[in-house]
């Protein structure tokens, strides 16, 4: 008996080294992103120039080593990391000292300090206005469209609306016409740019990453991913009880967190930074196999956008947060699945089909992790259009108590049919209709809807 145990452990061993590589060659499991989260707050000065140059210099300081290590961690652990990322201080925060009237040269600031450390992107370009406006908030909002524009690698979001405050209506309006005159300087500003409701203070993706200002100085965030590994587990259990999909969704989503925390505290350790959390987000890419649409398809769907992707969604995003708060105490971020559509094979091609829509992905997003994300629309759009689609979001997400959010992309020249190619990560996607019908005059309105009655818990 003895000699059987000893005989039969590297066997399980092996065996679960063969299912890591089977899981990193076959299945596009990755480590999506290694987020540096760096506190702005001591970079503070009234003297914009200063602040810049502070900015500058502990971004370079503090991350010089992030993609270095990065890479050897890849290496030796043989998983890919995707990207290597940074998030800030809101910069609507650290800027207003200043009371300068444009804040593009702290857009520029972060650019340079991330083309220095060679990380894919940086976020935090950001302003939280859920319950109103600081002179920092207004600057920097109307300089989004420019400082896009101006930068590679920086990434912009604002947080317009909470389930404790409601929804800044004059917030709302405004970012509509802010993604309006951004696609007019350049199409692509709005993938770096997203429009939140209870954005939250750790999120390791982009473009809606930022740092807390509740943060430690420098933590590491990681995000997972891995579409493809749970479709190749579903295809094993065909057939086979809701329950049972369910249990097996959630048992890979412990699997994949396991590899994420493994990652995340040994690039914090060697980083000397705290580690924060793991995000359990399935972030679908443009590669065929590697589809949030897919797994809704395993489950037994014909076409995601058929009656019940709704319902196969919601159970897809319950089990794998399930199984990553089994895997890691520290779980955090949006942690569920992602539905955009330009960057997710089998979403295009539902939208091709006719089968998926904007209104049927609105009511998608419901139960998923985040919004409207990644939805390329004719270029002649109304910004009220823009930003009704913004408010229903922010008041899914104030109702639900869950983070939304809307990253639409109008296309100057595409009308519906046409497709917009965006490359890497992002892919293509279809011009997608939307309701032809005004929402001008309620837009117009401005002020605050309310925050719900359960937004009232002390």
């Amino acid at each position: 008996m003895t000699l059987c145990t000893s005989y039969r452990r590297p066997v399980l061993e092996t065996e679960k080294i063969m299912e890591t590589v089977r899981m990193v060659s076959d299945e596009k499991l990755d480590l999506r992103t290694i987020t540096m989260g760096i506190s702005l707050l001591d970079c503070i000065d009234s003297d914009s120039d200063r602040a810049c140059q502070k900015i500058y210099d502990k971004i370079t300081k503090k991350a010089k080593d992030l993609v270095r290590v990065g890479e050897e961690i890849e290496t030796e652990f043989g998983i890919p990391v995707a990207n290597k990322r940074i998030t800030v201080t809101p910069i609507s925060l650290i800027a207003a000292a200043s009371g300068d009237h444009d804040y593009v040269k702290y857009a520029l600031a972060l650019d340079r300090a991330a083309k220095t450390v060679g990380v894919d992107f940086i976020g935090g370009y950001s302003a939280l206005v859920q319950k109103g406006y600081q002179n920092g908030d207004k600057t920097l909002i109307k300089s989004l469209p420019e400082a896009l524009t101006q930068t590679d690698l920086v990434c912009a979001s604002v947080n317009v609306g909470s389930t404790r405050t409601g929804i800044n209506m004059d917030a709302v309006k405004e970012m509509g016409e802010v993604v309006k005159k951004a696609s007019e300087l350049d199409y692509m500003n709005n993938a770096k740019m997203v429009i939140f409701c209870n954005a939250v203070e750790d999120n390791p993706f982009m473009a809606g990453g930022f740092h807390g200002v509740g943060e430690s100085d420098v933590v590491i965030n990681c995000g997972v991913s891995g579409p493809g590994v749970v479709k190749a587990a579903l295809e094993k259990v065909k057939g086979e009880s809701m329950d049972v999909v369910a249990e097996t969704i959630k048992k890979t989503a412990f699997k994949v967190t396991r590899m994420g925390q493994l990652v995340g505290t040994t690039a914090a350790k060697r980083l000397g930074a705290k580690f924060g959390i793991v995000d359990l987000s399935l972030a679908p890419t443009a590669a065929i196999g590697d589809s949030i649409a897919e797994i809704l398809e395993e489950i037994g769907l014909s076409s995601v956008g058929a009656h019940g992707t709704t319902a196969a969604l919601a159970m897809l995003n319950d089990a794998v947060k399930k199984g990553g708060i089994m895997a890691c105490s520290h779980v955090g971020g949006l942690s569920g699945a992602f539905i955009p559509v330009s960057e997710d094979a089998g979403m295009i091609k539902a939208v091709n089909a006719g089968y998926l829509n904007v209104s049927k992905l609105e009511a998608m997003t419901a139960v998923c992790s985040v919004g409207l994300d990644m939805i390329a629309v004719p270029g002649d759009i109304e910004a009220s259009t823009i930003s009704g689609m913004i408010a229903d979001e922010a008041a899914i997400g104030m109702i639900n108590a869950k983070t939304t959010a809307v990253r639409v992309i109008p296309v100057p020249g595409k009308k519906v049919g046409d497709t917009v190619e965006f490359g890497g990560l992002l892919g293509y996607a279809p011009i997608m209709d939307v309701s032809h019908a005004s929402s001008a005059a309620m837009i117009s309105r401005g002020g605050t809807i309310p925050a719900p009655v359960h937004s009232f818990k002390n």
